[in-house]
């Protein structure tokens, strides 16, 4: 991920057993040097364009077909708000079968996960029920029709999702993304490396690196 070449760099004192010398250090990628998107920007559509993540697709396979570099796989999470990839990536068909049937056990998984609502109308057919809310198993809805009072059960308002229909359609929800309108890719790429370079401190080596402290130094 070309994300880590971006990170500034540490000095960080080193403690493995082959190294000479108190004054030793490795050099490594400051992991704790993060940012994200300002939360505002989040809503300006006019920054980014609406994705569809085909099957099988990866981050970086997503990055060379919009942005034409795989290794700008990176922007490709940071603008669509993605922090684990395991978890808010689409699954491929053949690993959410694998996934629901680990998770559910393959008897269940037709089983129902939880039921919703039935849009239901009133006679001058106005809406009085929204479908796809959660309820019961044992839901009634009562209401008032021109004065005549009604009651629904069972198949009548809701319907039973099963434990695949429930999984199939969360993954479906996340193969939809916005990502960075590729007119503003390199501004976000320099504004990105300004916010990575470090002001002066008593850490401070130069703008991609700093040094910390030495704990094995000691004044007598």
């Amino acid at each position: 991920m070309g994300y880590f070449r971006e990170l500034p760099n540490i000095e960080y004192q080193s403690f493995l057993s082959d190294a000479v010398s108190s004054q030793d250090y490795l050099t490594v990628k400051n992991l704790f040097r993060r940012n994200k998107l300002r939360d505002d920007l989040q809503n300006d559509f006019t920054l980014f364009e609406k994705y569809e993540i085909m099957q099988g697709a990866r981050p970086d396979t997503v990055a060379e077909e919009f942005y034409g570099q795989a290794e700008l796989d990176w922007v490709v999470l940071l603008t669509a708000g993605i922090i684990n990839v395991r978890d808010e990536w689409p699954l491929s068909n053949y690993d959410l079968y694998r996934y629901i049937e680990k998770k559910y056990g393959i008897e269940d998984l037709n089983s129902n996960h939880h039921f919703e609502t039935i849009e239901i109308k009133d006679s001058n057919n106005r809406i009085i029920l929204p479908s796809g809310k959660y309820v019961d198993s044992d839901f009634k809805f009562e209401y008032s029709d021109n004065g005549i009072k009604q009651e629904k059960t069972g198949s009548e308002i809701r319907i039973g999702v099963s434990n695949w229909e429930y999984e199939t359609i969360k993954n479906e929800e996340k193969s939809s993304i916005f990502l960075l309108d590729r007119r503003f890719l390199q501004q976000f790429l320099n504004d990105m490396r300004e916010i990575m370079t470090y002001g002066l401190s008593s850490e401070y080596v130069n703008e991609s690196t700093i040094k910390t402290e030495n704990t094995k130094v000691k004044i007598l």
